[in-house]
């Protein structure tokens, strides 16, 4: 039930092993609180999505359904040309960008959307923002080997840069959460397709979520090591004093509320899609080599 940890989540292109895309990680996963001033109004939220870069990242999103069948011991090619068919179906961008939309409604506060467009609309945000949706889009293996590269260029020298974007992942919940958040995805669909009757599994939820704990030292030593190679690449061309800012930048109080509700969204709509993906798996049929 593993799965190749190297997917993309923002601000830098931080890995899980489910995801191939998304903004950052969650310590409260599914929980949506009410806001504490007023929520955003729609058109609000569609600027906030496009200035953030958000609305690619949830565009992302659809790179992870590759990883659906891997999970049930079985490879994309398995399923034929309908496998395409299905994942553009279930992982339709319309479909993501509405579920984002409803949600942030009633849970993004404007005192949080202003705070962190004002930041993304800035010189050094927009830049930001440039080289993440880049990365978001991006295969990851060839970046991944570059990646590996300036790490060890970097450790050579002593670069301030590596305890930077560790700085980075920890203020944007951390690589524990990370997993704890790909496990919760990941048990909803295998339990989902258990469901459908496309697999049977011989543990009950509990004891598949035991399974996956067991997995969890090498997990957060692979998803460790590939954080700070897709943040050597995606960061190259800025200087040390703009990762400190931005760094900074994501501590405030107001933008780590963004950043939490923005994962919830994110995760809750993948672990969504890939429920509805395991139910309509049911109809397709493994491809028979003749």
């Amino acid at each position: 039930m593993s799965l190749p940890p190297d997917a993309t989540l923002r601000p830098a292109v931080f890995t899980a092993l489910l995801l191939r895309g998304a903004v950052a990680l969650v310590t409260c996963l599914f929980l949506v609180l009410p806001t504490r001033t007023p929520a955003a109004e729609p058109a609000q939220i569609e600027a906030f999505l496009k200035v953030t870069g958000f609305d690619v990242a949830l565009q992302s999103i659809a790179q992870s359904a590759g990883e659906a069948p891997q999970m049930l011991g079985a490879e994309v090619g398995d399923f034929g040309l309908e496998w395409e068919r299905l994942a553009e179906d279930v992982f339709d961008p319309v479909i993501m960008h509405d579920m984002a939309l409803e949600i942030l409604q009633q849970t993004l506060s404007t005192d949080a959307l202003f705070h962190a467009a004002e930041f993304y609309a800035s010189d050094l945000g927009q830049r930001l923002v440039a080289v993440e949706n880049a990365a978001q889009l991006d295969d990851g293996t060839a970046a991944r080997e570059e990646g590996d590269r300036l790490v060890a260029q970097m450790a050579a020298r002593d670069d301030p840069r590596i305890g930077i974007f560790k700085e980075m992942n920890s203020a944007i919940g951390g690589t524990e959460s990370a997993i704890r958040a790909v496990q919760e995805i990941q048990v909803r669909f295998l339990m989902a397709a258990n469901a459908a009757g496309i697999v049977e599994l011989q543990v009950d939820v509990e004891g598949l979520r035991a399974l996956l704990r067991e997995q969890e030292g090498e997990m957060h030593r692979a998803m460790s090591a590939a954080n700070l190679a897709n943040s050597a690449v995606t960061y190259q061309g800025f200087s040390v004093e703009d990762m400190r800012a931005y760094v900074a930048a994501l501590k405030h109080p107001l933008m780590k509320e963004v950043y939490e509700l923005l994962n919830a969204v994110q995760f809750e709509i993948q672990a969504n899609r890939f429920e509805e993906l395991a139910h309509r798996m049911r109809d397709l049929q493994p491809v028979q080599d003749l």
